[in-house]
């Protein structure tokens, strides 16, 4: 005796919201320093910082590292040419380079003769996008970024 019986499928609804991500275009974001566009706190993330620097001919930030807040980074060269000193070794770099640098890394973005765009990544992401914060837990300051 077969004991089955058929029933219909029940249709279980997960209630997503519309918006699953968030978009910002770099240009909308007020720069830092004339070249740094913060985009996490727009994006909202938690986790990841990424910025987008627009660098002008000439344009350089002041040494700086991430140690207090171990605070790892990665420069992309999307456009044009420029130096990167790292611990005082400079890295020539060109459009599609990438650099890894930890947080201890004494860096410095030196920007040659021709505008250039990077982007930068960052772990753990940065709450802070003055030069004033860094004693907020997981900030890091921008005074690095002044010219």
């Amino acid at each position: 005796m077969d004991n089955r019986v058929d029933r219909p499928y029940r249709q279980i609804r997960v209630l997503v919201p519309m918006s699953t991500y968030k978009r910002v275009n770099y240009g909308d974001i007020e720069p830092v320093s004339g070249a740094m566009h913060t985009l996490s706190d727009s994006l909202e993330s938690k986790q990841v910082g990424v910025s987008m620097v627009r660098c002008e001919p000439g344009w350089r930030n002041q040494p700086h590292d991430h140690e207090t807040n171990d605070h790892e980074e990665i420069y992309i060269l999307l456009e044009g040419a420029a130096t990167v000193v790292i611990d005082d070794e400079s890295l020539e770099m060109k459009a599609g380079d990438a650099i890894w640098i930890p947080p201890a890394a004494t860096r410095q973005i030196r920007n040659g003769d021709e505008e250039s765009a990077f982007v930068l990544v960052s772990a753990p992401a940065s709450r802070c996008v003055t030069a004033t914060c860094g004693d907020e837990e997981a900030a890091w300051s921008t005074s690095g970024f002044v010219g």
